[in-house]
């Protein structure tokens, strides 16, 4: 069995050199579907993971705007249709100035798994830009956006392929992007999610990968007879997703200790309450300023310059901000400081050898296709109300929510439950996965 991973590994490579990040998503998946497949007669001759690792569609393009000082700018534009077996693309637009072709071929990958893990009808998609908002004026993106979207409009729609938010791209983004598609098409369609509320967009959307990736680790603990509630929790990031895993866990009765950023770290050991996340928010989302001010309004929190908050004892780890985030000392460092919970707000925040390693010890330990599907899903929510034209309320959303998260997690357990007991769920994630999309690809002739 080694050999025959092995041997999909070395193809793999050979067809996306210089793509590590993406080699290193489809390396994580083949070495726990393979020998499932190896299992199933049903697979057997049709190379269906070696099918599911080539992108439908590779779309790239060029963005040229003009900045605030009259030069004309370019960047690049990408858009990685990558498997459409059992519904239109679906997944986030990416702008950060680490972008390319790998890491969209890696997260439009990981999506296809999460988007299947929902139950919702989402094939799997990524795209983004090169493009840095950090630093830049209102109408500077305001221009990107629409100079982006004047060619992305044409590989998009309502029932071919959905984009979404991702890092770097809000609700301001969001609300360019579609301003724009809607002025070229002329109609107005749920062809984004992560819409304002006024014009679409569904309640819970914001907070919904953050919240799922603390239903799931609640969901997690409930299968040993424990809960969040008086648990020690480190948080990494502090955008999106670690606001509301933090707002989540806290009003669960959890104690936040950690935010972070790319400039390092804070720790506040009294604990990141509501009012001290509200601080957080206004300084992150509107004034867009760095972690290390926190320490500035609550002097008791200590700030760490160009650090990781892993060292920092806890209970269970969230991490929401980028992949590859845990290494494997990272991840003994954490089992070390008593963490025996990590569920992935981010996507593929672990390596593939911190992920070894928190499986050998036992942990629950939650993939970012299985935690963190919440945002995706929600996504999902909001497609549904722009094609009934209705608004569910929050309470209706939340609980919508709660439920695909569970099924997740009941699902994850149906493929990853082992003899012993223990429950893998990257072998449960990964499975379950596959095999509804591998079921609609077989149904669907060689396409």
């Amino acid at each position: 069995m080694k050999s025959k991973i092995k041997k999909f590994i070395d193809l793999v490579k050979e067809r996306n050199q210089f793509e590590p990040e993406f080699l290193q998503a489809v390396e994580e998946v083949a070495e726990t579907v393979i020998p499932y497949i190896a299992s199933q007669k049903i697979y057997n001759g049709k190379n269906i993971l070696l099918r599911m690792v080539e992108p439908e569609r590779v779309i790239m393009f060029r963005v040229p705007w003009i900045d605030d000082k009259g030069e004309i700018v370019v960047n690049r534009g990408y858009r990685i249709e990558m498997n459409s077996a059992i519904g239109p693309y679906k997944g986030g637009l990416r702008f950060h100035p680490t972008v390319n072709l790998s890491i969209l071929k890696f997260l439009a990958f990981e999506q296809v798994f999460k988007n299947a893990l929902t139950t919702l009808p989402m094939g799997g998609g990524k795209g983004g830009s090169d493009f840095d908002p950090k630093g830049k004026s209102d109408g500077e993106i305001m221009r990107f956006c629409q100079s982006f979207m004047s060619e992305l409009f044409r590989h998009i729609g309502p029932n071919t392929d959905v984009p979404a938010g991702d890092v770097g791209v809000g609700g301001r983004e969001i609300g360019y992007l579609f301003g724009m598609y809607k002025k070229l098409r002329n109609e107005f369609t749920g062809v984004l999610t992560g819409k304002g509320m006024s014009w679409g967009g569904s309640l819970i959307r914001p907070e919904a990968t953050g919240y799922g990736t603390v239903y799931f680790a609640q969901n997690m603990l409930e299968t040993r007879g424990d809960s969040i509630e008086g648990k020690t929790v480190t948080v990494s990031g502090s955008g999106n997703v670690a606001q509301y895993a933090c707002e989540k866990a806290t009003q669960l009765g959890a104690k936040v200790v950690t935010l972070s950023d790319s400039s390092g770290f804070i720790y506040d050991e009294e604990g990141i309450n509501a009012d001290k996340l509200a601080y957080v928010m206004e300084l992150k989302n509107e004034k867009r300023g760095r972690i290390n001010e926190y320490v500035k309004k609550y002097p008791k929190a200590k700030f760490f310059k160009d650090e990781k908050p892993w060292g920092i004892k806890c209970d269970v780890a969230l991490p929401c901000a980028i992949q590859n985030e845990i290494n494997s000392d990272d991840a003994k460092t954490l089992l070390d400081n008593g963490c025996y919970v990590v569920s992935e707000g981010a996507n593929m925040p672990s390596t593939i050898d911190a992920a070894h390693t928190f499986l050998a010890a036992k942990i629950l330990y939650a993939p970012g296709k299985a935690a963190n599907a919440g945002g995706v899903a929600t996504s999902g929510l909001e497609m549904s109300q722009n094609s009934l034209r209705i608004t569910w309320t929050r309470e209706e959303v939340d609980e919508k929510l709660k439920n695909i998260m569970s099924d997740i997690h009941a699902s994850c357990i149906k493929y990853g439950k082992r003899d012993d007991g223990y429950i893998d769920y990257v072998t449960g994630a990964n499975i379950s996965g596959f095999v509804k999309v591998a079921d609609a690809m077989l149904a669907q002739g060689v396409v």
